[in-house]
């Protein structure tokens, strides 16, 4: 069983900054990959960034310019940078990482959320 515990998020204001980490723990830990996902009110969960073990990274449209995803391996935890931050960047944000059973097997998990909201 993996345990994903996020941490930062809060409140900030237009063109502010935020960055919020997350770490996996647990057993038969062999993290694949980990990445942001948001889902604001009555829209659907989409993804924000991504990144693999081996440093490849994935942007959304939407986050590409002003967000950092990075990886630190050794503690098994990602960081999401969100620099120039929006108020439709308001959303709950999820951790989720892909954890390595087999060759060709990866089991998800998914945090908690912690909630961003960009207001003035």
């Amino acid at each position: 069983q993996v345990q994903l515990v996020e941490s930062g998020g809060g409140l900030v204001q237009p063109g502010g900054s935020l960055r919020v980490s997350c770490t996996a723990s647990g057993s038969l830990l062999r993290i694949y990959g980990m990445a942001w996902y948001r889902q604001a009110p009555g829209k659907q969960r989409e993804l924000v960034a991504a990144i693999t073990r081996g440093g490849t990274t994935t942007y959304a449209d939407s986050a590409k310019g002003r967000f950092t995803i990075s990886m630190d391996n050794s503690k098994n935890t990602v960081v999401l940078q969100k620099n120039s931050l929006k108020p439709e960047d308001t959303a709950v944000y999820y951790c989720h990482a892909e954890n390595q059973l087999s060759i060709s097997a990866r089991q998800e998990y998914w945090g908690q959320g912690t909630q961003v909201t960009v207001s003035s």
